[in-house]
C-alpha cells in the first residue's frame, strides 16, 4: 500500500463526516431553537344573530413578550384572499371599517395563552376560513397558524310562552266572547217566549177560569128536560156533576 495515499483518505473522510454532521443539524436545527403551537377548533356552527367565540390558544417556549403579535384574518367561503381583520399586538386593534366593523370583541389573555375572539351578530356572509396567527420572538418555529371554519346558518324560528299568552289574550279570548253571545242570541229568544206562555198573571187565570165555567153553564142549560130523562146513570152522574159546578160558580158570583 503506497503510504502517500493515507493522508488522502484520512482527508477525505473528515469531509464526509463534516457533511453528515451538517446535515444533521440542519435537520434537528428547529426542535433545537425556540418553536410555538397554535390550536383552534377545525369546525364551528352557528345561527344568525349569534355572538360567536373564534377560540384560539398557543403554548411557547418563551414567555409572550411586546413583541408577541396576534392577526385573525378571514376568507370568504366563496373564495378569494385572506383579509386580516384583527390585530394585537401589545393591544387589540379591532377593524374600523368593512364587514366586521364593529362586530369584534377582544377575549385573549397572553399571558395565559389565549388569543381568542368574538364575533357578534353573525350573518350569513360570516360563512368562511378564519385564521389565528400568532408569533413570539424569538419563537420562529412551529405551528404559529391555526384555522376554523364557520358555518351560519338561519335561525330556527321559535314561539315563547310570552307571545303564546299575548295571543290568548288578545285574539282566542275576544272570539270566545263572541261566539258566546252569538249563541245567546240564538236562545234567548226562544226562550223568553216559552217563558210568556208559560207565565199567567192571576187576572189571566181568573178570567179563564170564568170562561171555562161559563162554557160549562152554557153547556148545561143546552141541555133539555128530555135528555136528561133520557140519560143512563153514566149520564146523570155527568149531570149532577155539571150543576155542582154550575153552583159552585154562581156561589162565587156571589
Amino acid at each position: 500500500m503506497n503510504v502517500s495515499l493515507i493522508p488522502k483518505m484520512h482527508r477525505h473522510c473528515h469531509r464526509r463526516q463534516d457533511a453528515l454532521l451538517f446535515r444533521l443539524l440542519v435537520f434537528l436545527a428547529p426542535s433545537l431553537v425556540f418553536s410555538i403551537t397554535v390550536s383552534s377548533p377545525a369546525e364551528l356552527h352557528a345561527s344568525k344573530g349569534d355572538t360567536v367565540t373564534l377560540s384560539c390558544t398557543f403554548t411557547s417556549t418563551s414567555r409572550p413578550t411586546s413583541k408577541m403579535t396576534i392577526d385573525w384574518s378571514y376568507r370568504p367561503q366563496t373564495g378569494g384572499p385572506p383579509q386580516t381583520f384583527f390585530h394585537f399586538s401589545s393591544r387589540a386593534f379591532p377593524p374600523a371599517e368593512g364587514q366586521f366593523s364593529g362586530r369584534i370583541q377582544w377575549q385573549g389573555s397572553p399571558a395565559k395563552g389565549e388569543a381568542s375572539i368574538a364575533l357578534i351578530n353573525s350573518t350569513l356572509n360570516d360563512n368562511g376560513t378564519y385564521t389565528c396567527s400568532v408569533r413570539n420572538p424569538p419563537d420562529v418555529h412551529g405551528s404559529p397558524n391555526s384555522h376554523t371554519v364557520l358555518t351560519v346558518t338561519p335561525k330556527t324560528p321559535t314561539i315563547r310562552f310570552s307571545d303564546i299568552g299575548v295571543l290568548l289574550f288578545f285574539i282566542l279570548i275576544p272570539s270566545a266572547i263572541i261566539v258566546l253571545v252569538l249563541i245567546g242570541q240564538m236562545f234567548c229568544p226562544e226562550r223568553e217566549h216559552s217563558q210568556s206562555k208559560g207565565y199567567r198573571s192571576a187576572i189571566e187565570v181568573a178570567d179563564g177560569e170564568e170562561n171555562d165555567n161559563d162554557h160549562v153553564v152554557n153547556k148545561f142549560k143546552a141541555a133539555t128536560c128530555c135528555d136528561i130523562l133520557m140519560t143512563d146513570s153514566e149520564s146523570e152522574h155527568e149531570y149532577h156533576h155539571m150543576k155542582a159546578a154550575t153552583e159552585g160558580y154562581a156561589e162565587s158570583k156571589c
